[in-house]
């Protein structure tokens, strides 16, 4: 009982995660092991309350564990803090796995409950299998060499103090103390990946090698070490590669393809930078085998769209449908707000021997006897055609776009003003229709200007 308590002692000292004059909420849901972490952080004299989380998904069962806990609490003058959640519910009204609805209900709780007590951390039982377990899903799944690293033992207010222990010593501590806990039965069942990995890949392992578990922890931890050294170097190489990294209304990140070769694992380099943007292990690949042959080749996260321009990677967030679909009437002179970051002015005029038509890309200048009101403001569509400014003939807009080496992102991107009519007016920062040029037998203009944040 000494031993394992000077283990977890010795962990909390060596990755600082406790004080001994800190408040810490600790995670108890009557299960073996956060009893465990539960007697354990009182008898090395930390000051702690417990918060439980009643889920209410295993009927009578939820209310059991409830109970036991806050009899758990009361027996060592504890503050017990409960709550009740409707979890199939918001399940349903999020679109989440029971799983995920109950793992983000019960961290969102724990750290208001952190917040409103001052507390200076929340304490969870994860242990040695756990970070195992997770270790082994991370790798079915497919990641770099931080899902190999397991769980961290401090998690921004989240602490895991009993990483360095197994589940079974967990059980023998228990067993020492004559202390009782309560049993979760879906924790029997394989409905779960994780429980899968538990009943049945691990124990499978344990027959190969008995001490897999252990060798595997073992090399989690070594793994993390390396991860220290390993970082720092990864890290430095995604910055010498990376060209464009803008925060705009429309974030964007560029990647030279050159530089990107030159280094020296650019597959690797190249998932440090888009693995978090939703792009899984197998479309990194790709790219990374295909980046400087694909001119014009897509790929899609859930959230972003990466594209091969010239020598660049570029990836910027996806627009959704509604925006690409979103129109604006125009019926009169004034100003127009399309987006947040998109206004434009309409007014009109009469030609004089002052006025001379603008040259600014913002600001347009047409002749009004042939355009019909209302007018309309959208993006582009494939089959659009103008005859550009100082041509004869007409041209589709794609093409138009292309040969000015716009990127896949700002075709995409790209505003149009139409008349009554679908006359194409003005590309908006672009150019104007050549048919609706201003001449010598102009007497009256209309004026368009540009008043958003043109993003490059």
């Amino acid at each position: 009982m000494k031993k394992i308590e000077r283990e977890v002692s010795q962990y909390i000292d060596r990755h600082n995660l406790l004080s001994p004059s800190g408040r810490y909420l600790v995670a108890l849901s009557g299960g073996a092991d956060s009893v465990a972490l539960f007697r354990m952080l009182l008898r090395l004299d930390y000051k702690v309350d417990a918060v439980h989380c009643n889920f209410k998904l295993r009927g009578e069962e939820s209310f059991r564990d409830e109970a036991f806990c806050e009899n758990l609490c009361r027996e060592h003058g504890v503050a017990f803090h409960t709550v009740h959640f409707d979890t199939a519910e918001y399940a349903a009204l999020h679109k989440l796995s029971i799983e995920m609805a109950a793992r983000e209900l019960r961290y969102n709780h724990f750290e208001k409950l952190r917040n409103d007590l001052d507390m200076d951390g929340i304490c969870v039982a994860h242990h040695q299998d756990d970070n195992v377990e997770t270790m082994l899903i991370n790798l079915i799944r497919g990641t770099g060499l931080s899902g190999l690293t397991g769980m961290k033992p401090r998690n921004g207010y989240v602490l895991r103090p009993l990483l360095a222990v197994s589940h079974a010593h967990l059980l023998n501590y228990l067993q020492a103390l004559g202390q009782a806990y309560v049993t979760d039965s879906t924790n029997l069942t394989t409905d779960f990946t994780r429980n899968k990995i538990r009943l049945t890949l691990v124990p499978l392992l344990t027959e190969i090698n008995r001490v897999s578990t252990n060798n595997i922890a073992k090399t989690i931890e070594r793994l993390a070490e390396a991860e220290k050294i390993f970082n720092p170097a990864i890290e430095s190489h995604a910055s010498d590669v990376t060209v464009v990294r803008e925060d705009t209304p429309r974030w964007r990140l560029g990647i030279s393809i050159d530089r990107l070769r030159q280094t020296p694992s650019p597959e690797y380099v190249l998932f440090q930078l888009i693995h978090p943007l939703g792009f899984t292990p197998a479309q990194i690949e790709q790219i990374a085998q295909s980046a400087d042959q694909q001119t014009g080749k897509l790929w899609q996260s859930p959230t972003h769209t990466l594209v091969v321009d010239r020598q660049m990677l570029l990836v910027e967030q996806t627009m959704n449908a509604d925006e690409l679909a979103r129109t604006m009437r125009i019926p009169e002179e004034g100003i127009y707000v399309f987006s947040p970051n998109v206004r434009i002015k309409v007014s009109k005029g009469v030609k004089n021997e002052r006025f001379s038509p603008s040259k600014a890309p913002h600001c347009a200048h047409l002749d009004m006897a042939n355009i019909a009101f209302p007018l309309m403001v959208r993006h582009i569509k494939p089959a659009d055609r103008f005859v550009p400014f100082g041509m004869r003939t007409s041209k589709l807009v794609s093409d138009f776009l292309t040969d000015r080496k716009c990127s896949y992102f700002d075709r995409q991107r790209q505003l149009a003003v139409f008349d009554a009519n679908d006359a194409l007016l003005w590309l908006v920062g672009e150019r104007t229709n050549n048919r609706f040029r201003i001449t010598e037998r102009t007497t009256n203009f209309l004026q368009l200007d540009y008043m958003g944040i043109k993003i490059p």
